[in-house]
């Protein structure tokens, strides 16, 4: 595949993985955000010349890879988080984000980039099950290690914890944790799903964690819940891992 994505017809790589390998990279690099829909078939056709066969092929891959998701009557849409059933569990209200930071012992900061009311995207209002367009939150922040910028997290909030987010100034100024905020107003932690996969952030998140958009991050996406199963909080989270380890406790007790 030549550097402009389009189909190498000199290749010996079959067309549809061709095409994969061009989706796969506008998806990991931002320019189809999550939850925004890929082009229709028709339109990957004509782009890249190919046959509907083929390009269904290329799509089928990239579901089975958990990386787009098919909206019956609606399309193709990028990222559907894995179901929570999957992966391990940490048998601690702490995430391994939280955990990570802890155990820096290095003066960590805070600044918030943009904070507003916002309509959700359509992967946030899937994982809060409420309806496609709902008016919820958005807080963005970015974190910095001894000055070093180390995440850039975006935090999704449902129409109820607006008001509260709104009147959290505290959090709002990067000066306090937005989890405390949210147990005050009883939306305590009962659960989450966390996934992590490496990426390449979009240019935006690349030059605010002062790194270059070809340098892989680990994005972590979770979904957050109420004791009584409340969906409260979904967070995506670009972390640079060469200055924040992530770390997982992991407790067998009861294990067979």
């Amino acid at each position: 595949m030549t550097l402009s994505g389009a189909i190498d017809r000199q290749s010996s790589t079959p067309y549809y993985q061709q095409l994969v390998e061009a989706l796969e990279h506008r998806l990991t690099g931002g320019q189809i955000p999550q939850g925004e829909r890929l082009p229709s078939e028709n339109e990957l056709c004509k782009e890249f010349g190919l046959s509907r066969a083929t390009v269904r092929q290329a799509l089928q891959v990239l579901e089975s890879q958990g990386l787009v998701t098919r909206v019956t009557n609606r399309g193709v849409f990028a990222t559907q988080p894995p179901s929570a059933d999957e992966g391990w569990t940490i048998q601690q209200p702490q995430g391994f984000l939280e955990n990570a930071l802890s155990h820096q012992n290095t003066s960590v900061t805070t600044q918030v980039l943009r904070h507003e009311p916002t309509i959700l995207p359509a992967f946030v209002c899937q994982q809060l099950k409420v309806p496609e367009n709902t008016a919820g939150y958005e807080l963005v922040r970015l974190r910095t290690l001894n000055g070093v910028p180390a995440l850039y997290s975006i935090n999704y909030s449902p129409p109820d914890l607006v008001p509260v987010i709104a009147a959290a100034h505290d959090v709002l100024d990067g000066q306090a944790s937005l989890s405390q905020a949210l147990a005050a107003a009883g939306y305590s932690l009962g659960g989450a799903h966390r996934s992590v996969r490496a990426v390449a952030p979009s240019p935006q998140i690349a030059a605010a964690l002062d790194i270059k958009p070809t340098t892989p991050t680990l994005h972590i996406r979770s979904t957050s819940w109420t004791p009584t199963g409340q969906h409260f909080d979904v967070y995506d989270t670009w972390v640079r891992s060469d200055i924040v380890p992530l770390e997982v406790n992991v407790d067998a007790t009861g294990s067979s």
